[in-house]
């Protein structure tokens, strides 16, 4: 089997870094991505040749509705037309706005035979299987349609499926400090207020949906800030077994996509995280891991309680590699496919 021929709906917050992913892949060929007006970040790409990650050629597909003229305008070549960009791949990822990904699922996906991955935006009527590369990995395996959980959802699922693989969880409780918008967004206003969301919030419902047999339920709260959430989880494993600090410490430390920090030694919180990626010389400020505070881990009882940072615009991408691998069957493990994704992103080298 060749490279996996792959195409990104959407060159957006997911979509550009989707792009990037699928390009840092040595199995993979980053067809091209498809958008409908000629953004900033088209504009920026433009700027640099159209050169992405790893030196990859983004050529640039229009979907239904696109004015080539606007593109024109801006000396933004374009290849053709978004069904031109169907025909030619295996797999789409898509990150388009909720709602869209369905329709292009009718209109194209369907009827031209080409497999997709949709992000959170979308139903979960749209897909198969609602995915997550550790916790069910191989539930996609050869399937047409996958569905990734949310950011908040994708992180929070490493953690608990970590400790249900060690010790059995039977029950978390959550709490999501969140980020109200993505940098350099504008449509949520200038805000000086928190505001509470009804509970359960949906992530706790998404994790039962990937994790039935364990019992979840939390609140959200919406900050006026954006870069990253904090979610706060109490985790109680089956049978009134206790799990100790030391216990979760050593589970979280033998993940891949876990960093573990801590505050005394300048991780203060979501900001300390994105500067660091920054330092790292991340692409954009990302980070593919997410990060449980060392000094946040604490015994209640039997129970564990701990608190992650969720880098919200870069997390989904590794498990929506290990999508791409499941459709495709090209690898048919939870292990052998994530391993496959880490290496190919760079994840966990630090542990090294």
């Amino acid at each position: 089997m060749g490279k996996i021929k792959v195409g990104v709906a959407g060159y957006g917050t997911i979509g550009q870094r989707l792009a990037d992913g699928v390009a840092m892949q040595g199995d993979m060929e980053l067809v091209g991505i498809a958008d409908l007006a000629p953004t900033l970040s088209l504009q920026a790409l433009r700027e640099r040749d159209m050169i992405g990650a790893n030196g990859v050629e983004y050529k640039l597909f229009l979907v239904d509705g696109a004015d080539k003229s606007a593109f024109d305008a801006k000396d933004i070549p374009v290849a053709g037309t978004f069904e031109d960009l169907c025909k030619q791949v295996d797999v789409m990822l898509d990150s388009s706005p909720g709602g869209v990904g369905a329709s292009n699922k009718e209109k194209y996906y369907e009827k031209l035979g080409v497999k997709a991955i949709f992000q959170g935006g979308e139903k979960n009527s749209v897909a198969d299987v609602f995915f997550h590369g550790y916790a069910n990995f191989e539930k996609g395996v050869g399937q047409n349609y996958l569905k990734l959980t949310s950011c908040n959802t994708t992180g929070l699922i490493r953690t608990v499926d970590a400790l249900d693989r060690a010790f059995g969880i039977e029950k978390v409780a959550i709490t999501i400090i969140r980020r109200v918008a993505d940098p350099g967004d504008y449509h949520r206003g200038l805000t000086n207020a928190l505001q509470m969301d009804k509970a359960p919030t949906h992530q706790a419902v998404d994790l039962m949906t990937i994790m039935p047999h364990v019992d979840a339920t939390g609140i959200l709260v919406h900050t006026p800030v954006t870069h990253g959430h904090i979610i706060t989880v109490l985790a109680t494993a089956k049978d009134g077994k206790k799990i100790t600090k030391e216990e979760a410490l050593e589970v979280f430390n033998k993940h891949p996509r876990i960093r573990m920090v801590s505050i005394d030694e300048g991780f203060r919180g979501n900001a300390s995280l994105f500067k660091y990626a920054r330092d790292l010389g991340n692409r954009r400020g990302d980070m593919y891991e997410i990060a449980i505070w060392e000094d946040s881990i604490v015994e209640s009882g039997n129970d564990i309680m701990y608190a992650i940072n969720i880098p919200q615009e870069s997390v989904t991408i590794p498990e929506t590699i290990d999508g791409v691998r499941a459709l495709m069957g090209v690898q048919t493990t939870r292990e052998d496919g994530t391993a496959a994704t880490n290496e190919y992103l760079g994840i966990g080298k630090f542990k090294k």
